[in-house]
């Protein structure tokens, strides 16, 4: 139904000319002489869902200053607009909001403020480059940043969208919807998964201002693939990183093309991935750099940037992670707002909201067929047999087979065996079913009550894991209708779990991490992404014989009887030799503000 379509930028365009044309021109004194308003210096912020119950299509707009970083500079304006009808000389206004007040609409507004009954907050005109939400530095240049380079060239290679590097093998690719995918993604030539992609993220909102209490945003239907922005070189990524051009159909009757908004590289985390000196017996240092790929892409929807990360270690770990920055969404600051948030500027309420991704993750662990395997631990008590007068509490491994894809349904808050994996029909040497596990990241609480009229539409997020049988018919966790009537989601991911046995089986595992967000002065002027960061890990488990990163070329050792200053004992000797020359930097190139 159209009612249940995403608003796509010819629909807010009418409604921005249906505002400036009718409704604002409607209230000429309180506009222009609360407002200050001459056609271009106010911006508004959509809500989503629109309305209360299937088949509604209204919008609360939120009235901003037009100026750099607007969303933190709310004017105390709200209009809630009804454009359900496919006639745009249809649509009217059906609420208004100022200053912690309702009207009928902007007629009655007006007709308060000429009577001297409406309650004026004056906001104090921001310049254009928005004074405190200002990203212009306030410090000159200096020296410059550390800068990553590779002395000897790239060690990936990049052909199309398929990536190799080291022992890993992937297909990359960008939904317009849910964003970065990958596909057939291998380790030694053998399958590990089929696919691992984002598919949604959802952020719910508190305020005692309208459009924020009723936001809950489904980023998937505005696109995460769709606002795929182009990345700054040094910055966004390493300089010397590979850059790909992206492109998607959407909004448009012609394919989009982003230069350089998705980008490859490899990373030195600075850090050893394994390492032991060794000062008892024998005398030697062994350890072996960190050094991962990443393929990266950052989605700016609205006021938030989203980074995503996909991360391939030389251990045959795989990471999922996402990083939150950007503007933090804001309300204008009345009566018991700090109920709802904490005071950022004069007028601003940083308002409190939460976040969610959702991820699917389609393993084949040594073939499609795998299992679900729980392992923990669990102290039993016990005498000692040298000394049976005294109890020892013993940790002991415990283990359990999930059967069923409702025991494999693992609620936001409920305890979770630490050890789950996808089990292999197939042993390692030691006689262990060879095994890829889930270890994820998160600090979500609960997404929202379940006795909300609009829960089913995002009830992925009940769950910080759930195991299905994979099916043709459930590709995704959610729908891009899901956003605008969430009152009968188009896809009820609640329904994917049915108790159907998952024993070997074609699985899929859905991951849900989140965090809190309360925004407080340090999100001025804009929010970071140091601690707003969470995701899962793929961890082999038994899968292999030993570590396979004793492979690895860039391992490290040498004893105490070695020349470890020889390029031929120790590789880092040759570091004054290999890198002694910069690579080629090429010229700054940014393409992000063409064609607009």
């Amino acid at each position: 139904p159209y009612h249940r379509r995403p608003t796509l930028a010819v629909e807010y365009k009418q409604i921005g000319g249906f505002l400036k044309s009718q409704v604002f021109p409607s209230a000429p004194a309180f506009m222009q002489q609360v407002m200050e308003y001459d056609g271009a210096n106010l911006a508004f912020v959509t809500a989503a869902p629109r309305g209360f119950q299937s088949g509604d299509r209204l919008t609360w707009f939120v009235l901003f200053q037009n100026v750099s970083g607007f969303f933190v500079h709310p004017v105390g304006l709200e209009v809630l607009v009804d454009h359900s009808s496919l006639d745009s000389s249809q649509w009217a206004v059906s609420r208004v909001f100022y200053n912690g007040q309702y009207y009928r609409d902007m007629v009655q507004l007006e007709s308060a403020y000429v009577q001297g009954r409406v309650s004026v907050e004056k906001v104090r005109k921001a310049p254009w480059d928005g004074d405190f939400s200002s990203m212009k530095p306030r410090a000159p240049a200096a020296a410059l940043f550390p800068v990553q380079l590779e002395p000897q060239g790239p060690r990936y290679s990049v052909r199309n969208n398929r990536v190799l590097f080291q022992a890993w093998s992937f297909a990359f690719g960008l939904s317009v919807s849910t964003g970065l995918r990958l596909f057939d993604v291998r380790h030694g030539g053998q399958r590990v998964a089929y696919e691992i992609s984002v598919q949604e993220a959802l952020s719910v909102y508190g305020s005692n201002c309208p459009g924020g209490m009723s936001t809950r945003y489904m980023d998937g239907s505005f696109g995460l693939g769709r606002y795929t922005s182009p990345l700054v070189p040094g910055v966004d990524c390493p300089y010397l990183a590979t850059y790909v051009d992206t492109h998607s159909l959407s909004d448009s009757l012609r394919p989009t093309k982003r230069k350089a908004s998705l980008c490859i590289f490899e990373q030195n985390l600075g850090s050893p991935l394994r390492r032991h000196y060794s000062n008892l017996q024998s005398l030697y240092y062994g350890g072996l750099v960190n050094s991962a790929l990443v393929v990266r892409s950052i989605a700016t929807v609205g006021n938030y940037d989203y980074v995503w990360d996909f991360i391939f270690y030389q251990n045959g770990a795989i990471e999922g992670k996402v990083q939150a920055t950007g503007y933090p969404s804001s309300s204008f600051l009345h009566g018991d707002g700090l109920r709802y948030g904490n005071r950022l500027w004069e007028h601003t309420l940083g308002t409190i909201h939460t976040h969610f991704v959702n991820y699917k993750v389609d393993l084949d662990v040594g073939g499609v067929k795998n299992s679900l395997v729980a392992h923990d631990m669990a102290f039993e008590m016990t005498r000692a047999p040298w000394s049976p007068e005294q109890q020892i509490e013993r940790p002991r491994l415990t283990k359990k087979v999930l059967d069923t894809e409702d025991q494999a349904a693992f609620r936001l808050q409920s305890q979770m065996p630490r050890y789950i994996y996808f089990a292999a029909n197939s042993k390692n040497k030691w006689g262990h079913q060879r095994g890829y596990r889930t270890q994820i990241t998160s600090f979500a609480g609960d997404h929202i009550p379940e006795a909300s009229s609009m829960e089913r539409a995002i009830s992925w997020a009940r769950y910080q894991l759930a195991v299905t049988r994979r099916k043709e018919e459930e590709p995704t966790s959610t729908s891009i209708y899901n956003q605008n009537d969430p009152w009968t989601p188009t896809v009820a991911f609640a329904d994917f779990i049915n108790n159907e046995t998952i024993t070997n089986e074609d699985l899929v595992a859905w991951i849900t991490a989140g965090f809190l967000h309360i925004p407080h002065s340090e999100d001025i002027p804009n929010t970071v992404t140091v601690g707003n960061s969470v995701g899962f890990l793929l961890r082999p488990y038994n899968y292999y014989d030993l570590d396979p990163s004793i492979y690895s070329h860039d391992g490290v050792f040498f004893t105490s009887e070695e020349d470890f200053t020889a390029c031929e004992i120790n590789l880092l000797a040759c570091l004054p030799k290999t890198a002694s020359c910069l690579p080629n930097f090429p010229p700054f190139t940014y393409d992000g503000f063409r064609n607009m």
